[in-house]
């Protein structure tokens, strides 16, 4: 086939418009289609069709949660971290208009860990000399600006990291109140997250470690309670 010719979606089966092709490992993938996509998702070109199908029916899927997803908090940073703390979940997403955007649902389990990292970037200032040139001053001054990156880390077969910006917009001086701010609400979501994750792993510990059998007070029996804390025979409620 010649670089002209024309190309079909493998997923959809439209015509693919030029450079609209998305290439993947065995076919092609349309824009619209390749919209669908996790935007955390980087592993495109080394997929194959057939991945891409299973990552298009979790998306697909991902609608309903998106839907059922009722936020109790909103970090804001660049992006919004949104949490919904009743069915212990999280989103991350650039839009307001985020049901429309059809974000990843996560659970709180499938948080695995976070990172924090400024990143430091240097640029060198001039001066003009006698001739109106811009020369470098001796010695070299330099202006600095810095950003709060974040990287969620997640279970996922799609992806494994979700990156957050703290700061929207670049900090020019390391003492200012604007890099005391970033610096506190990076520390803030890295303690949420984390406090989340070992809140979800001692709840995991404790359903899965074996229950001791009780003296029901109502009916006498001696009873293994079930996954509601409830006696096995007449459904009162006990304690462990």
């Amino acid at each position: 086939m010649g670089l002209f010719d024309k190309k079909y979606c493998s997923i959809c089966g439209e015509k693919i418009g030029f450079l609209g092709n998305r290439k993947l490992e065995d076919g092609n993938l349309c824009k619209t289609c390749a919209r669908k996509l996790s935007p955390f998702f980087s592993e495109r070109r080394h997929s194959t069709v057939e991945e891409i199908k299973e990552q298009l029916a979790y998306r697909e899927a991902n609608k309903e949660k998106v839907a059922a997803f009722h936020p109790t908090r909103t970090i804001n940073c660049r992006e919004y971290l949104i949490l919904d703390e009743d069915k212990r979940q999280l989103i991350v997403t650039d839009s307001r208009n985020w049901k429309d955007e059809n974000p990843d649902v996560i659970d709180f389990s499938d948080v695995t860990g976070c990172d924090v990292d400024v990143d430091e970037s240097r640029r060198e200032l001039y001066h003009k000399n006698a001739e109106g040139k811009n020369v470098s001053y001796e010695p070299k001054r330099y202006e600095y600006s810095y950003t709060f990156n974040m990287t969620i880390a997640v279970n996922n077969p799609y992806f494994s990291e979700i990156p957050i910006r703290v700061n929207d917009s670049e900090i020019k001086f390391r003492a200012s109140s604007e890099y005391h701010r970033a610096e506190a609400l990076a520390e803030e979501i890295r303690d949420l997250l984390m406090g989340i994750r070992a809140d979800t792993r001692k709840a995991v510990e404790a359903a899965a470690a074996p229950k001791k059998k009780v003296v029901c007070p109502y009916c006498g029996a001696t009873t293994t309670p079930d996954e509601k804390g409830c006696c096995e025979y007449c459904g009162a409620p006990v304690s462990q």
